[in-house]
């Protein structure tokens, strides 16, 4: 099992529609093969709108397969052209 740690900066007043937009990733998600779960999580208290999506995957493979699939590439350039205030950085945590 590898856990992905996926950091996002979210343009002012565009909150909701990326949380809308990640329920939307999650039912697509859901069954997909090497997929364990995925978790939202919202900066408090802070400065700008900061995201932190965990996702645990079978396999850093599994991931990797994800990530480079059609379906991922239009959600990521809807997002970046809609709604992210940067580029996304990705931690990928493993399990020994």
């Amino acid at each position: 099992m590898v856990t992905i740690g996926m950091n996002y900066a979210v343009l002012a007043g565009k909150e909701r529609v990326f949380e809308e937009a990640f329920a939307n990733v999650l039912k697509a998600m859901d069954g997909m093969q090497g997929h364990d779960h995925s978790r939202l999580f919202r900066e408090v208290g802070g400065e700008g709108s900061h995201y932190l999506i965990v996702s645990r995957w079978t396999s850093q493979d599994a991931f990797d397969e994800f990530i480079a699939s059609d379906r991922f590439r239009k959600v990521a350039n809807w997002g970046r052209e809609n709604i992210l205030a940067g580029r996304p950085s990705h931690t990928t945590y493993r399990e020994d």
